[in-house]
């Protein structure tokens, strides 16, 4: 097929991957990673320009809300559906444990990165909910 029409993209690999970007917006995918089993989430982090969507393609997801400003102060999950889409809005806290045969669609703003994401650390007690929760919602995360 001609490139001019169109790019058809791939990506099966571990982590987070940029797989276009265009004009000020970004596509990625987001697979299972080491840094996704619940035990090595130690913090939330939010987004301080722009909303981030999040669309579940296969397996299991779990997204974790926190909400506060300077501490969570209501900790909270929702267990993502296929096909649905999740539009996680700007400035609020977040975190995502996904199975090992996950792949969700990410849709953000080209420049997000470090620079204008926060990053709060998770007290004991919302980790501890985290790690239930994945548990007993994501099957085969830790296959």
């Amino acid at each position: 097929m001609n490139s001019d029409l169109v790019n058809i993209l791939e990506f099966n690999e571990e982590g987070y991957k940029p797989l276009v970007d265009f004009g000020s917006w970004r596509v990625a995918f987001l697979r299972y990673i080491d840094e996704l089993i619940p035990e090595n989430i130690h913090r939330l982090e939010r987004h301080v320009e722009t909303d981030e969507v999040f669309v579940l393609l296969a397996g299991e997801a779990v997204l974790f809300f926190g909400e506060g400003e300077e501490e969570i102060e209501t900790f909270t999950s929702l267990e993502m559906e296929p096909g649905k889409l999740y539009n996680v809005r700007k400035n609020a806290w977040h975190c995502c444990v996904l199975s090992r045969d996950a792949t969700i669609l990410l849709v953000e703003n080209r420049d997000t990165g470090k620079e204008n994401t926060d990053y709060i650390p998770l007290e004991p007690a919302h980790r501890e909910h985290l790690i239930k929760i994945s548990g007993m919602t994501i099957k085969d995360w830790e296959k």
